[in-house]
């Protein structure tokens, strides 16, 4: 049994998030499917992280377990012509020794894009949040500086969490801004040891509540402090929010 890395890419719009569930469809359950398919016995996909319902990933890394006289590097393409067109296998490899894609990973990033502008562009919807009005960029930046560390991050997390602990370590975010049809694009990235459910996008929802003047800069600081999820802002639609990468510490795919 040989052990694969997947380096997937997906649309997470019609999909219930990563993990198998019973209701709806989720990325984990089409990509097993299309591995059960290639190989001919059931197969575990294993994810460095689950990416909530509707939220996307450019670069997201898998492993699976498999025997098989397809190359590895020829693996993409076989489950990918077994896959739905918004799920694509970008590049497949035999994994180093010892790898897990969950437990190798070091750090992620992930990236939520939104865009300020007086009217809603269609084209701009899919994977990102309108804003109405005009952005507050400076203040965003300087209220960000408040989650770098580690944290208790409890007040940022999904309720009725049940995650072991809540304390995470958040590296660095940094905001980039273009301008284009009269609006202000904003891509936040966030890049940390690991996340709760809900815990970048309400990030991004108390940065913007912040720059907005619903929240004060001591608020901000006491959520942290005290857990308080009255303290902290609304939590951003999943659309806008992409995993963009994810370090193992080398280079797992040459890319």
């Amino acid at each position: 049994m040989m052990r694969y890395a997947l380096l997937i890419s997906y649309d997470g719009t019609r999909y219930g998030g990563w993990q198998i569930q019973k209701n709806r469809i989720s990325v984990q359950s089409e990509l097993e499917n299309a591995a059960c398919d290639l190989f001919g016995v059931p197969v575990a996909v294993v994810a460095s992280g689950r990416t909530d319902a509707g939220v996307h990933a450019r670069a997201q890394v898998c492993h699976l377990d498999a025997e098989t006289s397809v190359p590895p590097e020829k693996i993409a393409d076989a489950l990918n012509m077994r896959l739905p067109e918004d799920i694509r296998v970008i590049a497949s490899v035999s994994a180093p020794a010892g790898f897990d894609a969950n437990r190798s990973a070091k750090r992620k990033t992930y990236c939520y894009r939104m865009y300020f502008s007086s009217r809603q562009h269609p084209l701009k919807d899919r994977y990102s949040v309108w804003v109405k009005g005009e952005a507050e960029i400076e203040k965003m930046r300087y209220i960000s500086h408040f989650f770098e560390g580690e944290h208790d991050f409890s007040a940022y997390a999904k309720s009725g969490s049940t995650a072991k602990t809540f304390v995470r370590a958040i590296y660095s975010i940094d905001i980039k801004t273009t301008r284009s049809l009269g609006a202000t694009d904003v891509c936040i990235y966030v890049c940390g040891n690991g996340f709760l459910y809900n815990m970048v996008r309400t990030i991004v929802g108390t940065m913007l509540y912040y720059a907005q003047g619903t929240l004060t800069e001591e608020q901000v600081r006491l959520s942290l402090e005290t857990g308080e999820r009255g303290l902290v802002g609304k939590t951003m639609p999943a659309k806008g929010l992409t995993l963009e990468s994810v370090d193992y510490g080398f280079d797992l795919f040459g890319l």
